[in-house]
């Protein structure tokens, strides 16, 4: 055979054995888009060294020693401190708000109709700390919201399903529980967590824990937690909450939100 027809039929089967190897090797595959993975670890050898590593318990025991250590500002001081952490990043005059996702002007804060107010996520009847500098003033829980949509929350639990209501947003009310609009809904499961970790009962306030029912009144409680932790799987951080948690942490309270660094942490401890 000419050295020619050897070259070719060398090349011709290599390139065959490589087709077939590519068609034998299973192609692994890709995570699914919103699954609740690592996205913040630049704190990971610092601020959360010493809970890097482990899980359960051990890693809710570490996150609470962490987190716990934070500087208290007045409900006063509230106000002032929503109109950096929520504000609307294309105008820098307004907020947004969180469960109806409308911008409005900073400067309309208050508690007639038309202003938006401090809402707190966890709501302050479940646990009885009202506005008490702590929980009650824990800006990783509070958000600005319209007056009139703050009321229509009251102190549900949250859960799936509803009906809509004016300037809702998307979020949705029924006679026990609220859901919040989708681009929030891990925003409000990771707020609800963080203040389930922080707040273990051993600072003269109340062991506040999510539970897997509706109905808490005023007991230490908000559910539903099956709910919560599937909105952080499907409402993964956004540069929004991301950028949210770091004013708090550089300029007001120095602590930060772990499951928004983190959010793979809800699953390893919930």
């Amino acid at each position: 055979m000419p050295a020619s027809h050897i070259r070719r039929w060398r090349s011709g089967a290599l390139a065959l054995s490589t087709l077939l190897i590519a068609l034998a090797v299973p192609t692994a595959a890709a995570p699914p888009a919103n699954a609740a993975t690592a996205y913040n670890t630049a704190y990971d050898s610092t601020y959360y060294k010493n809970a890097v590593g482990k899980s359960g318990s051990a890693l809710k025991s570490s996150l609470h020693t962490i987190i716990s250590t934070q500087t208290k500002i007045s409900y006063d001081a509230v106000w002032n401190a929503l109109k950096v952490t929520d504000q609307d990043p294309k105008n820098s005059s307004n907020v947004i708000l969180l469960y109806s996702g409308l911008s409005r002007s900073k400067s309309l804060n208050g508690g007639d109709s038309g202003d938006w107010n401090r809402e707190h996520v966890w709501a302050k009847s479940h646990g009885d700390f009202g506005t008490a500098t702590g929980p009650g003033t824990d800006l990783h829980h509070l958000r600005p919201e319209d007056v009139a949509v703050n009321n229509v929350r009251g102190n549900l639990d949250f859960d799936n399903g509803g009906s809509s209501f004016t300037n809702s947003g998307g979020s949705l009310v029924d006679s026990n529980s609220f859901e919040p609009r989708d681009a929030v809904k891990g925003d409000v499961a990771r707020m609800i967590l963080y203040m389930a970790v922080r707040y273990e009962g051993g600072d003269g306030f109340a062991d506040l824990e999510p539970d897997d029912i509706v109905n808490n009144g005023s007991n230490p409680y908000i559910g539903r937690l099956s709910v919560l932790k599937a909105w952080n799987e499907e409402d993964p951080p956004d540069a929004f909450e991301e950028n949210r948690n770091q004013v708090i942490y550089a300029t007001y309270q120095h602590n930060r939100n772990p499951f928004i660094d983190h959010p793979e942490w809800v699953e390893s401890i919930y």
